[in-house]
């Protein structure tokens, strides 16, 4: 592979509510690709869940404005099939497979449902193709944020109290019931639900039912969560079974929270310190938590992960992407620059960090 160009399939879109986002993200992946290792193939995923081939020169419309963004039309409807020992992408518009290339790696930049959260994995793992980033177990776990805290807990990791909703015990928890639980204020969110849709942050016993609604509209299970007063502190990780973290960056939101309007739509709604100044021995601390969090949660390949800094020096996990946003305003790339690491290198560690784990994985037996 090495005298050769690596063909790569960019994964990009979806069904989930952080769609847009994924467009914008996977606009800035394609671009910062070297085009002299890469022959890059986009294959974008609109709201219904079909994949399209599309143009690598119009495959979106109002691409720099992120609240507009959409996938140009596209006419080949195709889907990843199993083939002995070939990964190929076969063009199935005419309703019969037909051969139409191969591909040596995906990179799925995709945000949320039916993406991040092991569902694709589990589609490119069983089409036997490298793909960037966490595995089936990774993805899933650090999609579900009910799950992931009770995980980092058990490694004795800090997190925030919390208390998960479902659908059959909602009406159990009242107003009252939660405050005395996780305190007020305090937030409402969708556990499985990234950029920060859906959550809301709860001041009042009005406000509550409302909220507890809203989050129910994008998942069946939901997170009401202590509200921490801290710093926003973050990292990111990079790696398979030896990861490495970088230095710690601070977002200093503009607005109520870092909400995803905050995170994806201003461009001033967060202020960023990249690296950030912090007393001594707490970078390193927040450093070696990153990467306790990130082997706890069993990820691979790359994941940001968020903390709070309390005033009395205390850290707490908020949680972990484990496909972090790649837009200009994005932190997982910025503070791999400021670590010295650039974009375009990023990139390629992560797609040789896939190729790896799959050679690794392709040399197990399957059977006796």
């Amino acid at each position: 592979m090495k005298n050769k160009k690596i063909r790569l399939g960019v994964l990009f879109g979806g069904k989930s509510a952080e769609h847009e986002v994924s467009l914008i993200s996977a606009k800035n992946v394609i671009e910062a690709l070297d085009k002299e290792k890469y022959d890059v193939f986009l294959i974008g995923i609109d709201k219904t869940g079909e994949w399209r081939l599309r143009d690598g020169y119009s495959y979106l419309m109002n691409a720099d404005n992120p609240k507009l963004v959409q996938l140009h039309d596209a006419k080949d409807s195709v889907a990843l099939v199993p083939k002995n020992n070939r990964k190929e992408l076969v063009n199935c518009s005419d309703n019969k497979l037909q051969e139409s290339l191969q591909l040596d790696v995906i990179f799925p930049v995709l945000h949320g449902t039916y993406g991040e959260d092991g569902t694709v994995q589990g589609l490119l793992k069983l089409a036997n193709i490298p793909f960037v980033g966490a595995g089936v177990l990774g993805s899933a776990v650090g999609m579900d944020k009910d799950v992931m805290k009770r995980l980092l807990r058990d490694a004795r990791i800090p997190v925030a109290r919390f208390v998960t909703l479902h659908e059959y015990n909602k009406d159990e928890y009242t107003f009252e019931r939660v405050v005395e639980q996780v305190g007020l204020p305090f937030f409402v969110k969708p556990a499985n639900s990234g950029s920060s849709v859906g959550i809301s942050k709860v001041k009042t016993k009005e406000q509550f039912r409302a909220f507890v609604d809203q989050a129910f509209l994008f998942d069946r299970k939901v997170l009401v969560e202590e509200f921490i007063q801290g710093r926003e502190i973050e990292c990111s990780v990079l790696g398979n079974d030896n990861p490495i973290v970088s230095l710690p960056g601070e977002v200093i939101p503009q607005h109520e929270f870092y909400s995803y309007e905050a995170k994806y739509l201003d461009e001033e709604g967060a202020l960023f310190e990249i690296p950030v100044a912090l007393p001594e021995g707490v970078a390193e601390k927040i450093q070696k938590m990153a990467i306790e969090a990130y082997r706890a949660l069993c990820c691979e390949g790359m994941a940001r992960v968020d903390f709070f800094l309390k005033e009395n020096g205390e850290v707490f996990i908020n949680e972990i992407n484990t496909i972090p946003g790649f837009t200009k305003i994005s932190m997982y790339p910025k503070l791999w620059v400021a670590s010295g690491l650039s974009y375009s290198d990023l990139l390629d560690r992560l797609i040789e960090l896939a190729i790896e784990r799959h050679q690794k994985e392709a040399s197990l037996k399957t059977s006796f």
